[in-house]
């Protein structure tokens, strides 16, 4: 009995010293980083920011790879999957983690047990935004026009099952507007569209969409924060007009479960350290996006927290993707 407990004892010793070693020696070879969205939206620009200066930090190439398709499903699933060694990481919306368990039928993976939450990098408020054809100033004259021209708008997302698409349908279901969706595969893309007049209007990330509104080629109406955000204080919030058009959008990092404690704290120190830069934190202002790093402790709250109440959100507007 004596020898089991001293074998026992050895054994734990071992394991943390291997733990131990590993995250001195960790990372060994290059690490992926997953967008599972598509290239040029607001998460990908701030991955490929963060990736760039983690490079020099931490010896080793980060490469952002995008797997856009099913509203994030598609690539934060490959995370749920890949080896639990630090090596595959994820960045993504809140809305693949978050919305979709609610708002498909069926995803191939679960937001709690696949993932060992790492931190979250940033906020970054979403807008409603219009082409300057529009003959809208805000969101009631918007309104008024919709149920004017019943059926005669469009409304461009990045794609079904998006927080894009979901604010749309918040939006319709709010005012018993008929406007037509008009999914597209990715956000850029429907941005591209919004500009060239294709479509009307779109909700979007504030560094997606910012740049064009700065440049006159989009007008903000409003944000969907519950208070005005300092990114643009100008702007009214949504709310104010319509009460459920308030969310909270924030993107965080991944990895997948069962991935070391210590390579988690390690990635988590690694992140916040570049996040709290000036550098960086002026560089997410200029995207529209806050530097927002937190313990994983934290998102873990966070992640449940929303996942209670975005089930609320998608059964009262009725939204729901097979």
């Amino acid at each position: 009995m004596n020898q089991l407990k001293t074998w026992s004892l050895r054994t734990v010793a071992m394991l943390l010293m291997a733990g131990a070693s590993w995250s001195q020696t960790f990372p060994a070879k290059p690490i992926t980083i997953i967008v599972p969205q598509a290239p040029g939206g607001a998460n990908d620009v701030i991955a490929r920011a963060i990736a760039n200066k983690l490079g020099n930090r931490m010896g080793q190439v980060f490469v952002v790879e995008n797997r856009a398709g099913a509203g994030g499903n598609v690539g934060t699933s490959f995370v749920a999957r890949a080896p639990a060694d630090g090596y595959t990481l994820l960045l993504t919306a809140q809305s693949a983690q978050t919305i979709n368990p609610a708002l498909y039928r069926k995803i191939p993976f679960d937001p709690v047990k696949d993932f060992a939450p790492i931190m979250t990098v940033a906020t970054a408020p979403y807008l409603l935004a219009v082409n300057p054809s529009v003959p809208a100033n805000n969101l009631r004259e918007l309104i008024a026009l919709a149920k004017a021209n019943p059926a005669k708008l469009n409304i461009a997302s990045a794609g079904n099952g998006t927080l894009n698409h979901l604010l749309a349908e918040m939006l319709k279901s709010a005012e018993g507007l008929q406007i037509t969706h008009v999914p597209y595969k990715g956000a850029a893309a429907a941005a591209t569209d919004l500009v060239g007049g294709q479509v009307q209007m779109t909700f979007g990330s504030f560094p997606g969409l910012m740049p064009f509104v700065r440049s006159g080629q989009l007008r903000a109406l409003g944000v969907a924060t519950a208070q005005r955000t300092p990114l643009a204080p100008e702007l009214p919030t949504l709310a104010e007009t319509v009460p459920s058009l308030e969310v909270n959008s924030w993107y965080g990092l991944f990895a997948p479960a069962g991935t070391p404690k210590a390579i988690v704290t390690r990635l988590q120190t690694e992140f916040a350290q570049v996040l709290q830069t000036p550098e960086m934190k002026d560089f997410m202002m200029t995207q529209g996006a806050v530097a927002a790093p937190s313990t994983p402790e934290e998102l873990t709250k966070l992640l449940g927290d929303d996942l209670v109440r975005w089930a609320k959100i998608v059964k009262d507007a009725n939204a729901q993707i097979d």
